[in-house]
């Protein structure tokens, strides 16, 4: 009994906040919202929005390298093809054939794909991260999460930045220009960013495992003859 005392005191603690007001006096008021979040909780909400804003850092990135995709793709302009993969859950995607996740991302590297390669990788990686999250933008203490999905997504992470490393066209140009690996004029900073994403999904799904009680599954693969892994469907 006593831990649970002092768990909903801490609880209650975070949750108030405490303002001076304009005669000089304090004023402390509690958002009942933050009552039912645990310390796991906040990291998650935090983890998910960090790995969203970091993949569509990459998709602006992709966008600047490679300008013929977000202009056949009928946006107005970068900033706007971008803002539609923000609102992916809201716009219309016709060009993906209804394909999500690692369906959508195979598409930004087949040959006979007319579409805009970065809105098919970036949405289908998207897609796969609010799969592992559980489509959720917020969590409490009642939700949960699955190890799975987050490790899952990670190595597809992984994959993503070895394809566009590797996968060509038939006439053996790049599907889509990420890093530039001229020593004069060197920028890795494509897989810098996707390493950044895989380690906070590779952290979260640590943290779920051990809060579920269970080992997470480690596996490895060659990325040169790997499929991007299932998440959501």
């Amino acid at each position: 009994m006593r831990w649970l005392i002092v768990a909903v005191l801490a609880l209650t603690q975070l949750a108030c906040a405490t303002k001076l007001g304009r005669d000089g006096r304090t004023e402390t008021t509690v958002n009942a919202r933050y009552l039912l979040k645990t310390e796991v909780d906040r990291i998650t909400d935090s983890s998910r929005r960090e790995v969203v804003d970091g993949l569509l850092l990459i998709a602006d990135k992709l966008y600047k390298r490679n300008p013929r995709e977000w202009k056949q793709s009928g946006a107005a302009s970068r900033e706007a093809a971008v803002l539609r993969l923000r609102q992916r859950v809201s716009a219309d995607w016709p060009e993906l054939r209804g394909q999500r996740e690692r369906l959508a991302a195979n598409l930004a590297f087949a040959e006979e794909f007319a579409g805009d390669r970065v809105a098919a990788l970036m949405f289908g990686l998207l897609t796969m991260v609010d799969a592992a999250y559980e489509h959720k933008d917020e969590f409490y203490m009642l939700d949960g999460l699955n190890e799975t999905k987050l490790y899952n997504a990670a190595r597809n992470m992984e994959i993503a930045i070895w394809k566009l490393g590797h996968d060509r066209r038939a006439s053996g140009e790049f599907f889509l220009l990420s890093n530039e690996l001229d020593p004069g004029n060197r920028n890795i900073s494509f897989e810098r960013e996707f390493g950044r994403i895989i380690g906070l999904l590779d952290f979260m799904a640590q943290i779920v495992a051990d809060r579920n009680g269970r080992t997470l599954s480690r596996f490895t693969q060659s990325l040169a003859t790997a499929v991007f892994l299932p998440v959501g469907l």
